[in-house]
């Protein structure tokens, strides 16, 4: 057996070419196995590290996937922040009434015996158009003056978006099932996973943190 036969498949001598370099495939034959692939023109080279794969984040209420930190839901406000603000927009609806009614009664000939006077009305009707106003704003924007003072936001959980007039008046109905069991359902969002209080369970809403003004 000659080493040199071309019929013997062990005879064969290696292609010329120069040591340590890759050989390049022939003109017009598409390159095989055998043949590093060429980038196209003008292309970045592609070292040998794989792509990681591109991860789509959950949608608005979906909670983090274990592994993609940052992901879903926005950062959720705390009972002080939504106490804070509660007590802000009480200050706002509720002062200038009081306020009035005290005129009421430092002007009255006898304060003890004296009904509610011009000025306590005129608060009433403030008290009750700026309430609505709230709510109004509450339910299209997400925010009461004091929620955007405190820099959070009333949304929906399973989207993010806002409420509507009718639902945010809704949720404030549902809010006495807050007080019925003295008033535990005011305080759950101190432990609850989603800072909830029982009107937002029901009414399947959240409170988050937003940036301020």
């Amino acid at each position: 057996m000659s080493f040199g036969d071309p019929n013997n498949p062990y005879g064969q001598q290696p292609p010329q070419g120069q040591p340590g370099y890759p050989q390049q495939a022939p003109q017009g034959v598409p390159p095989q196995y055998g043949y590093p692939q060429q980038p196209p023109q003008g292309a970045q080279p592609q070292y040998g590290y794989p792509q990681p794969p591109q991860q789509t984040p959950p949608p608005y209420g979906a909670y983090p996937a274990p592994g993609v930190p940052g992901s879903g839901m926005p950062p959720l406000a705390h009972w002080g922040q939504r106490f804070g603000a509660y007590l802000l927009d009480l200050l706002i609806i509720a002062g200038p009434m009081y306020a009035l009614g005290f005129i009421d009664l430092a002007t009255s000939s006898d304060p003890a015996n004296s009904g509610p006077g011009v000025f306590f009305m005129i608060g009433w009707l403030y008290a009750l158009g700026m309430g609505i106003f709230q709510l109004y704003k509450e339910g299209t924007t997400g925010q009461t003056i004091g929620k955007k003072v405190l820099g959070i936001s009333l949304r929906r959980e399973a989207d993010g978006a806002f409420l509507g007039f009718g639902m945010a008046f809704v949720r404030k109905l549902a809010h006495i099932l807050d007080g019925i069991p003295c008033y535990i359902g005011f305080l759950w969002p101190l432990w609850d996973e989603k800072k909830q209080t029982f009107a937002d369970k029901v009414c399947n809403t959240v409170v988050i943190q937003v940036p301020k003004g």
